[in-house]
């Protein structure tokens, strides 16, 4: 079968992007350099803000999302990956204006509790406070009978800052002050109930790490990478 050659749709945010590239590289079976997938990027941080336009405050990025789709069909993409949670607040809008499949990481993530670890029935979700308020990834987890935790005000607004200082190049704190903060967080779900942790927000990922919990840990960076490598026509590494 003719592998496929995978799509980013990515800049939202650029490093989250870089990460989500790294990570379908360690995850495809390869020896040499022709053994890897080829993989169209187009980075585009000049989005319009998906935040600001889920809560009716700013401009709808999809537009712009559909352009940058039809941008890597025309490069030779054959199916899209978006590396952003809240992008896929706009998914349905943006499949109906392109012509090429778009991997969801809702979808993703869900499939792989349920296959993976199905005796999981309770996550705790880290996640931006947009993404958790429009119920994007519990609505997605709850159709397979998974419930989500989520943080209290408090260890909302320590998620808060740190991605915000994870999008920053140069950050007032070290990114380790980050990793604690999260992992606090984490830690005080898993107290209410969790029986695992998904990163509901790409740039988690970059400072929180599986080895930093005592339960599975969800990055959707990752299982998005993984479900690229297997639609493109290989089995991923595990």
């Amino acid at each position: 079968m003719k592998e496929k050659t995978v799509g980013i749709l990515g800049g939202m945010g650029p490093e989250a992007t870089l990460d989500c590239f790294a990570k379908i590289i360690k995850n495809t079976p390869a020896k040499k350099d022709q053994d890897h997938l080829r993989v169209i990027i187009d980075s585009n941080p000049k989005i319009p803000d998906r935040p600001a336009a889920i809560i009716g405050k700013g401009e709808s990025p999809v537009p712009a999302l559909v352009q940058g789709c039809r941008c890597l069909q025309l490069a030779g993409a054959d199916f899209i990956i978006i590396p952003c949670v809240t992008a896929h607040f706009f998914l349905e809008e943006i499949r109906q204006q392109v012509r090429l499949p778009i991997l969801s990481i809702l979808d993703v993530v869900t499939e792989t509790i349920v296959r993976e670890y199905p005796q999981i029935t309770t996550v705790g979700l880290l996640a931006i406070t947009v993404t958790i308020s429009s119920g994007l990834f519990q609505k997605r987890l709850a159709a397979d009978n998974i419930q989500t935790v989520v943080p209290d005000e408090t260890g909302q607004s320590t998620v808060m800052a740190a991605v915000a200082d994870i999008k920053k190049t140069q950050p007032a704190r070290a990114r380790a002050q980050m990793t604690t903060d999260l992992i606090a967080t984490a830690e005080g779900l898993i107290s209410r109930g969790a029986r695992g942790i998904v990163a509901g927000c790409t740039e988690i990922p970059l400072a929180l790490k599986p080895e930093h919990l005592s339960v599975p840990y969800f990055d959707a960076l990752t299982i998005l990478a993984r479900a690229a490598v297997f639609e493109a026509g290989l089995k991923p590494l595990t």
